[in-house]
């Protein structure tokens, strides 16, 4: 298949870049995670010597992108011996997952249930039970999974605080459930996404949370009260800690690094990380709408631990159905821009081959690339960015996917 640039290409550069696009880029033929092309034959070996590979998509919403990654997960994990998955989601949710894969206990729907919401999709299933044959073929060499977040809050801590209010006081069971009632709603719908799309109560979920411990606290202790104040106080930090309660996506992400980096020093697995770009990237974030120039990924920490045995792959597309919205071709200044000048429906270059000076300048220099999440809407594109200082500082490799369409929801 040749390399061609559409007639129409935004003005992105020299033609130094449009040369070393086309000499460059590398075809993906196939998205589908079962795929079992030799496509993705050099990628994969470049990405096989390293400890721990970050494999961050630029929407969640893709199920292109969620393919690719997959597949070159499944890659890693037969050819080059990586045994560990580490996902942005709880430590709790992350053994429920781990437990499924490890025994079979239970199926990938039900251990997905609890889950953080942009993962509980027919393909995530698909990857668990990928995982779980895996394993079941070497027993005594399995792939792990563990969640990156500390331990949060889940619908389960709510119905033990209600229950023991129930049993123990019920008369102050109606004032604590006008406090939590309204904001478990917060684990079907991020809070901030239901601000975006308008079907927010109106007070913040963490007031609420903050009273219904205010209240709780008031109760006769009993032989089960401290157990149950454990719960409430998940909740309260959940809300506190979530998105809205911050006041933004911004924030400093070493403990999540630290489970990566104690997970390795501990089993000695080579590990695959399945998050967005703005937390794979291998350096703190510039300005965007959802980041701040303070703002640490985890990615930057693994670069800072392993060096450059620390790889980072961003996954990003050019437009499509993502489901929930329909996205536009990229503003030409990004980086999604740029890359879709050329007419391959996928393909990856490393931002590290032998360029010329000029090409040297734009790799080592700042980068918009596009993000799409939760609160997307296609008339603020211009919005939907995460900035880096310096595309191939934070970046070591782009996958760039044509035109996207929307994952399968579970029930």
């Amino acid at each position: 298949m040749g390399i061609t640039f559409a007639p129409s290409e935004p003005d992105t550069g020299t033609s130094d870049l449009r040369e070393w696009l086309r000499a460059r880029a590398r075809p993906v033929f196939d998205t589908d995670s079962n795929s079992t092309g030799s496509d993705l034959a050099a990628l994969t070996q470049r990405l096989g010597s390293a400890t721990v590979v970050g494999l961050g998509e630029s929407t969640r919403f893709s199920r292109q992108t969620f393919g690719l990654r997959e597949r070159i997960f499944r890659r890693l994990v037969v050819e080059y011996g990586f045994r560990a998955l580490a996902v942005q989601d709880s430590a709790r949710s992350g053994e429920r997952l781990d437990v499924y894969a490890r025994t079979g206990t239970g199926d990938p729907e039900s251990a997905l249930a609890d889950a953080w919401r942009p993962t509980r999709t027919r393909e995530m299933a698909a990857a668990l039970r990928w995982i779980r044959e895996f394993n079941t073929v070497h027993p005594n060499d399995p792939v792990r999974i563990f969640g990156v977040e500390p331990p949060r809050a889940e619908p389960s801590d709510y119905d033990f605080v209600l229950d023991y209010v129930r049993q123990q006081a019920p008369d102050r069971l109606a004032a604590i459930e006008s406090h939590l009632i309204p904001i478990r709603t917060a684990h079907q719908v991020d809070e901030h996404v239901q601000r975006h799309q308008g079907i927010h109560p109106g007070r913040p979920f963490a007031e609420d949370a903050r009273e219904a411990l205010a209240l709780f606290e008031k109760l006769p202790s009993t032989t089960e009260f401290e157990s149950a104040l454990t719960h409430l106080r998940l909740i309260v930090a959940f809300h506190e800690n979530s998105v809205a309660g911050q006041g933004g996506f911004a924030r400093d992400e070493r403990p999540a690094a630290d489970r990566v980096i104690e997970w390795q020093r501990d089993t000695g697995a080579k590990i695959v990380y399945w998050d967005g770009i703005a937390h794979t990237a291998a350096l703190s974030l510039g300005d965007g709408p959802a980041e701040t120039s303070e703002f640490r990924g985890t990615g930057s920490y693994l670069r800072e631990k392993f060096d450059a045995q620390y790889i980072s792959v961003a996954i990003g597309f050019h437009h499509g159905n993502l489901g929930m919205a329909v996205a536009p071709e990229p503003l030409p200044d990004l980086v999604d821009a740029t890359l879709g000048a050329v007419q391959l429906r996928a393909f990856y270059v490393d931002l590290h081959s032998d360029a010329p000076e000029s090409v040297r300048q734009w790799l080592q220099g700042p980068a918009k690339l596009r993000t799409i999440s939760g609160i997307y809407d296609p008339a603020e594109d211009a919005t939907a960015h995460t900035t880096v200082r310096s595309l191939v500082g934070a970046f070591d490799i782009l996958v760039h996917i044509r035109e996207t369409s929307p994952v399968h929801w579970l029930p």
